[in-house]
């Protein structure tokens, strides 16, 4: 079993780390799983302890991009500012990869920030990271082309999963993209004929 203290972003805060599990619900997830649906509202933050969970923002239409994903250690910073001023999710979150998670209420989320600097710190620091992640998402759909968006992304799952094999369809790239299933899959035959991925049924395999 996995513990905070074991995560590089609490090692420093073993009295943290314990009022956290204290205060905490943990729950077990299987992939696909939704764990905060858009105009929910917000009564626990998640603190990813195991796996990992992708934030999507979806439109009216349907259409799906993804914004950023949440690993081991880390916190939805939306839902920290949507819990502690009582709105109601402006995201989803999805398990991507099976995953143990810790819910603080978020009654305890200000409590901890007045009783503990490096909760605060945490905060801060997550806040930091998906406001650049934001940016990278918002330059890529405004400067980049579709085709290098596409290899960023399955090289951005490489580099989380550390796998070069990937698990997913077209329609889900797609999805996460935010273009349609029938132009990732040109670009994916088009990467394959140049040799940059090979395709299997529901995989993808970076060369």
């Amino acid at each position: 079993m996995v513990n905070l203290e074991q995560i590089t972003e609490f090692k420093t805060s073993p009295e943290l780390v314990e009022k956290l599990y204290e205060n905490s619900i943990s729950k077990s997830y299987p992939a696909g799983s939704v764990i905060v649906n858009e105009h929910a509202h917000i009564r626990a933050i998640p603190i990813v302890v195991k796996g990992m969970l992708k934030v999507i923002r979806t439109e009216e239409d349907g259409r799906e991009i993804l914004l950023y994903y949440i690993k081991a250690g880390e916190s939805c910073i939306m839902s920290f500012l949507g819990g502690l001023h009582n709105e109601t999710s402006k995201v989803k979150a999805e398990v991507e990869e099976d995953a143990e998670i810790l819910f603080l209420p978020v009654e305890k989320v200000s409590l901890f920030i007045k009783e503990y600097p490096e909760w605060l710190d945490y905060i801060f620091r997550l806040y930091h990271k998906r406001f650049e992640e934001l940016l990278d998402i918002l330059n890529a759909i405004a400067f980049k082309k579709v085709d290098e968006r596409l290899l960023s992304l399955l090289n951005k799952k490489v580099s989380i999963t550390g796998s070069k094999s990937i698990q997913i369809t077209h329609e889900q790239l797609a999805n996460e993209l935010g273009t349609a299933r029938v132009v990732v899959s040109r670009l994916l035959k088009q990467l394959e004929e140049n040799g940059m991925v090979k395709l299997g049924r529901n995989k993808i395999i970076l060369v």
